[in-house]
């Protein structure tokens, strides 16, 4: 993966100088950690990217372990890993800058805090600090071949992880209990861990939407809802189902499920390059709003997915943009009904033309509303 990553950095380089017109960066330095794995395919908690003026490109850590010495080293890309005394990886790529004659240096702002801010100021005073803003996370929207498998591979851990719950026994069990297991089984089939904090609720909670496990057990003729995903090498996708447990479902039951159902549906089908973000959360509200549900949605019907568990695109009523090909997005729309619980049905799906069959569907649980 080094070439990619190479050529990762140039693009940024290329897209920097574009931005910049009269006057773009010498140098840029990347701080937020899923960029820095975007950029390197290293993960360092801490650490610091400097693209140089010189045309050298540095990583520095913090801690030798950091510095994933098993990796062999990736083109084009030096490593400094500093002493305890030597401090701040962010200051020491500003101060690497300044030494290397760079007279600006693009940073990402929405990143540093003020101390940190003030800190490149303080140890750069000659070079001048201009706002890099998300232009990583813009070039990271539209995912490579290797991006998309790495998450294919993580929605397979994750049907797996679910799929083995649902055929144990589940009556009498907590939800904090079932979030650990389910945590437990993605590790044991390969993840690194979660993708985010795993989601089970039973009962009135199920259809919440972050809703935290909590010491209630499993009973009969409750809805179930869960909400999980796999992180498998720094790419993370989302599943949410929601299942009957014991009895046969109830004819309300029935049909809160069969709307959420239709309003993914309608969704999904939607998910097309060239499509507004707009469009795709408009066709899920208009299903729920049909019902009399409209205000139960939320802010978005979905999100991007990658080397984070919400990315842009964003699939929000006011969202500008309109999607690409090979964008990997999550549909989760859901209904809760106070004091009698709901459903969720989320999916991860990567945007592909009609011509090459549709949206791909990476998590392919059963959407059948099963009594379990």
């Amino acid at each position: 993966m080094s070439e990619v990553h190479v050529s990762r950095r140039a693009r940024l380089r290329e897209s920097c100088a574009a931005e910049g017109g009269r006057n773009p960066a010498d140098a840029v330095l990347v701080s937020l950690p899923s960029n820095i794995r975007y950029l390197t395919g290293q993960a360092a908690p801490g650490a610091a990217l400097l693209l140089g003026a010189d045309g050298e490109d540095t990583l520095i850590t913090a801690r030798a372990e950091d510095a994933d010495p098993g990796r062999p080293p990736a083109d084009g890309l030096r490593t400094a890993v500093l002493a305890a005394s030597e401090g701040d990886p962010v200051l020491v790529a500003a101060q690497f800058a300044a030494e290397s004659g760079a007279g600006s240096l693009a940073v990402e702002e929405h990143h540093l805090t003020v101390a940190r801010h003030r800190g490149l100021g303080r140890t750069a005073p000659h070079v001048r600090l201009a706002d890099l803003g998300c232009a990583v996370e813009q070039q990271r929207v539209v995912k490579d071949d290797e991006e998309i498998s790495a998450l294919r591979v993580a929605a397979e851990i994750t049907d797996q992880a679910l799929g083995e719950l649902l055929e144990s026994i589940l009556v009498g069990r907590t939800e904090r209990h079932l979030a650990l297991e389910l945590e437990r089984r993605l590790i044991d089939h390969g993840a690194e861990g979660p993708a985010f904090p795993t989601s089970v609720a039973t009962g009135a909670n199920a259809g919440l939407a972050a809703h935290r496990p909590t010491d209630r057990r499993v009973e009969e003729g409750d809805f179930l809802s869960v909400r999980l995903g796999a992180n498998y090498h720094g790419y993370r996708c989302q599943v949410g189902r929601t299942f009957v447990i014991g009895t046969a479902p109830e004819d309300w039951q029935i049909e809160l499920y069969d709307l959420v159902f239709a309003a993914q549906r309608a969704a999904r089908e939607a998910l097309l390059p060239g499509a507004s973000c707009r469009e795709i959360d408009g066709a899920a509200r208009r299903v729920l709003g049909d019902a009399g549900h409209s205000a139960a949605l939320g802010p978005s019907t979905g999100h991007g997915v990658g080397l984070e568990i919400g990315e842009d695109p964003r699939l929000t009523p006011e969202a500008m943009s309109r999607l690409d090909a090979c964008v990997p997005v999550t549909v989760e729309p859901g209904v809760h009904l106070p004091g009698r619980g709901g459903v969720r049905i989320d999916d991860t799906l990567v945007v592909r033309p009609q011509a090459d069959g549709g949206p791909e569907l990476l998590t392919i649980t059963t959407k059948e509303l099963l009594a379990l």
